[in-house]
């Protein structure tokens, strides 16, 4: 039966793109960059996030699966990553920043690449 693995197909897109952020959390939306971490949060839910570390590099591509506070979690089934949010998105002049994981973040301005009008 074809039925069974065009369903698993469409569960695991749908996984992957996550929720829509929360009407509190779009400010969230955006390529963030500090030191050694890139940080691209869709207004769908998704992220792609990368950090590099004394030559070693992480990189994790999943939705957010939910929100605790600032912080939030993001991964597929049990496979979570949590960030830990010090500082949400805020705007310090002209400028949007954001600390996740001891990182303080900026934020491409919109219309750069970011995914802030979906």
């Amino acid at each position: 039966m074809r039925i069974a693995p065009a369903l698993a197909v469409l569960l695991l897109a749908a996984a992957c793109t996550g929720q829509p952020l929360p009407a509190d959390k779009r400010d969230y939306a955006g390529d963030w960059r500090g030191d050694g971490m890139t940080l691209s949060i869709a207004s769908n839910g998704s992220v792609s996030y990368k950090r590099t570390r004394g030559g070693e590099s992480t990189s994790i591509n999943a939705p957010i699966q939910r929100f605790e506070g600032a912080s939030f979690f993001v991964g597929v089934g049990p496979l979570t990553t949590r960030f830990e949010v010090t500082r949400p998105p805020h705007q310090d002049g002209s400028v949007w920043k954001m600390t996740v994981d001891g990182v303080e973040l900026t934020r491409a301005a919109v219309g750069a690449g970011d995914d802030r009008s979906a």
